[in-house]
């Protein structure tokens, strides 16, 4: 009887703590196939949102976005993303054995698992974040196309100081022109904006922007195919 007393007990303590793991597991599961249909909201979307702050975002299906920046963005952010599951395994190692050693954090996140955050997670560093990332990419991926994917990333990235999400509402902010529009210099001097879209204003580049531009384009030119899952037919027009 004092058994069954103390497992009833330690039930009612742990219940809730259950519950909202349980919850927390549903909410991914559950909504991401819906996004194969659905355009998503992100977090950051939503938290600017509950704040009375300003959103700027104008869905753009990935056929009115310019290849030159689908394939700008994936030689930047992701160049292993039409190959891997959602994450790219090699590069998570190495991010952990960095981590392990006390230096300093290089990134390692794919377009999947930045997905992964801003609809689900939330912002800033954290080993705990980094875990949930990892499983959550591998579903997005399992659920979801490459193709699907990329226009969900393009259109909840953050791309301006105030509150522009996508990249319509980043490419009018900085150039005044439609996504689909971008040349080159816009197009890399757009993606160079990425890493930190409150300070990096590629409409007035600094000569680090324009820099980095010039590798991107570079690389793009070198191994652009690695980026044709994203393109009609599996092709991108550069």
């Amino acid at each position: 009887m004092a058994r069954r007393r103390k497992s009833k007990g330690l039930w009612r303590i742990l219940r809730w703590p259950a519950l909202a793991v349980v919850v927390l597991v549903a909410i991914p599961v559950l909504l991401t196939p819906i996004y194969l249909f659905v355009d998503p909201v992100s977090v950051p979307m939503l938290a600017r949102s509950l704040s009375n702050r300003p959103v700027d975002r104008e869905w753009r299906d990935i056929a009115d976005i310019s290849d030159r920046l689908k394939a700008s963005v994936i030689l930047s952010e992701d160049g292993q993303f039409c190959r891997h599951w959602g994450v790219d395994f090699g590069a998570l190692r190495d991010e952990v054995q960095n981590f392990m050693a006390g230096e300093d954090a290089r990134g390692a996140s794919t377009i999947t698992m930045q997905v992964a955050r801003n609809l689900f997670l939330w912002n800033g560093q954290s080993v705990v974040r980094k875990a949930l990332e990892v499983p959550l990419a591998l579903y997005i991926d399992l659920v979801l196309p490459k193709k699907r994917i990329m226009e969900i990333y393009l259109n909840i990235a953050e791309w301006g100081p105030e509150g522009q999400f996508g990249v319509a509402a980043g490419a009018r902010r900085a150039f005044g022109i439609a996504p689909q529009d971008l040349d080159w210099r816009t197009a890399t001097l757009l993606v160079t904006a990425l890493p930190n879209p409150l300070l990096r204003r590629p409409g007035q580049p600094s000569p680090g922007m324009l820099r980095i531009a010039g590798i991107i384009e570079g690389r793009v030119m070198e191994f652009g195919s690695r980026a044709n899952c994203v393109g009609e037919g599996g092709q991108l027009s550069l």
